[in-house]
């Protein structure tokens, strides 16, 4: 190649990447524009047809699954709760089940129909929602392909990942690629509960109401395999939102932190900082965090990696503002208030 071609080919390739960091710079700082100074709510979901749609696609029985049927979602009501519940901006991503049943071609297909429809969504409303991407997970290169095409195209401001896709936890080397890419973009990521392959259903009340034990058990086996396997200390930029108050983890921790210890002693694991992995975590308050779940989520964190979730609409709207008035109450009387609602929010954006 003379080095008149190669000026050329080269050239203009670093003027392509010049363009692309330039754009991605732009895009990042609209994201942090967005929610600076807002109160924003990290946990809820759009229910949408192209999801729908897609369930039927891949066959999969939510309803069964689940032990909870999908419920409804408009624009016009999930803004009504936002007025009632004094919330700026919503961060929506997509529900529960995951989307990957085996077949990566058809989850890719599924995942751009449903992330074009949230960015539509988000564009009819672009000061009340933005949404988290999803992804054909574990799939890798479609994932990649995913995410590039969800962030810079459609104005994704990260992406959701469930504990497990199709038995594959978050934490395995398989996917180590797929955070490198997001490690890269210093992206947010919305962490969301899976429930595991296998598990006792017949006359189990646990196992036949996913949301009452296994969401939290798979979400605190999904940390436990990103903190053992030291995801989180090798792609430090990651910005993750771990959901429900941490799930078991503040329970776990001790018990976790002397197994991780013991274990590399005897050299069945690398040797791990857990309390440096848990410090790069958020946590979102969705769920019950009061009276006696808040308590327990400080045991392991500080008041500046908390935010605020809804879990909207997976709870009936009267529910849901009870439960923020009582949230209200406790944050007012800690003085907390502009810390979780606001503040955190914004340093988690920027």
């Amino acid at each position: 190649m003379n080095r008149r071609n190669f000026i050329k080919i080269f050239g203009i390739g670093a003027f392509a990447m010049l363009t692309a960091n330039f754009a991605e710079a732009r895009i990042k700082e609209e994201r942090k524009n967005m929610v600076t100074g807002r109160k924003v709510d990290f946990h809820c979901h759009a229910i949408l047809p192209s999801y729908i749609k897609g369930m039927k696609e891949l066959g999969i029985d939510g309803a069964a699954e689940e032990g909870y049927l999908l419920p409804e979602w408009s624009i016009e009501e999930h803004l009504r709760f936002m007025i009632e519940a004094n919330i700026d901006y919503s961060i929506l991503s997509m529900p529960t089940p995951h989307i990957y049943r085996g077949d990566e071609i058809k989850a890719a297909k599924v995942a751009r129909e449903i992330n074009e429809e949230m960015a539509e969504v988000c564009r009819k409303k672009p000061d009340k929602f933005g949404f988290v991407a999803t992804l054909p997970m574990p799939g890798v290169k479609s994932s990649l392909d995913e995410i590039r095409y969800s962030m810079d195209k459609l104005g994704a401001l990260g992406v959701k990942v469930a504990s497990n896709s199709d038995g594959v936890y978050l934490g395995d080397p398989r996917m180590d690629e797929i955070f490198a890419e997001l490690n890269r973009r210093k992206a947010l990521v919305i962490l969301h509960p899976s429930p595991a392959q296998r598990i006792p259903r017949e006359n189990v009340i646990t196992g036949r109401v996913m949301a009452l034990f296994e969401y939290p058990t798979d979400t605190t086996r999904a940390l436990l395999n990103l903190l053992a396997n030291g995801t989180l200390e090798r792609f430090p930029n990651i910005r993750m939102v771990t959901p429900h108050t941490g799930s078991f983890l503040p329970y776990m921790k001790s018990r976790a932190k002397g197994m991780f210890n013991l274990l590399a002693a005897k050299k069945m694991m690398p040797p791990t900082d857990i309390e440096k992995g848990i410090g790069k975590l958020y946590f979102d308050l969705a769920g019950d965090p009061m009276p006696d779940e808040m308590d327990m989520l400080l045991k392991i964190t500080d008041k500046e990696h908390i935010v605020y979730g809804s879990d909207y609409p997976y709870v009936l709207s009267p529910i849901l503002l009870k439960k923020k008035e009582a949230l209200d109450r406790e944050l007012s009387a800690r003085n907390w208030m502009e810390q979780v609602y606001v503040k955190n929010a914004t340093t988690l954006m920027s």
